[in-house]
């Protein structure tokens, strides 16, 4: 984008800015709409807590730190996503057989149990959240979205 004209009274005030069509801003309230969905239909996890089982039952078990990058988070973040996690009973850490300072996690039963009973409800806060788009303006958004993350 290139620059925006100034006003000729107030040389330091961009004319063009307005907060409300800044992408930063856009992404916060759909990010905001999207995590009251989450929060109606799964009252007892956070999305990070959700992102970490759905991933652990994907690739079973992992590293915290590789679990964290998996998804998107900084290492003191996740860490604290799996303390809550392992406190619930949802996730069991253990040592690497070799690096005795890489900290496994991986699901338990009753993890395993309620990520697959919650993925149906994931699906329809994906649906909710994307329900004013059509089909093919959510898989556009979904891929431009992708594109610059």
């Amino acid at each position: 984008m290139g620059r925006v004209a100034m006003s000729p009274d107030d040389p330091g005030h961009d004319v063009g800015y307005r907060l409300q069509d800044q992408i930063g801003f856009i992404l916060r309230k759909a990010h905001q709409r999207h995590v009251a969905i989450f929060a109606a239909h799964i009252a007892d996890l956070t999305p990070p807590q959700f992102a970490a089982l759905a991933k652990l039952r994907d690739v079973g078990e992992t590293s915290q730190n590789q679990l964290g990058a998996l998804i998107a988070m900084d290492a003191a973040t996740v860490k604290g996503v799996i303390d809550r996690l392992a406190a619930r009973g949802l996730v069991r850490l253990g040592k690497h057989e070799v690096d005795k300072r890489r900290l496994l996690v991986g699901l338990t039963e009753e993890g395993q149990r309620t990520v697959e009973e919650l993925v149906p409800l994931a699906r329809t806060i994906t649906e909710e959240t994307l329900a004013p788009l059509s089909a093919r303006e959510a898989t556009t958004l979904l891929q431009l979205l992708a594109k610059i993350s």
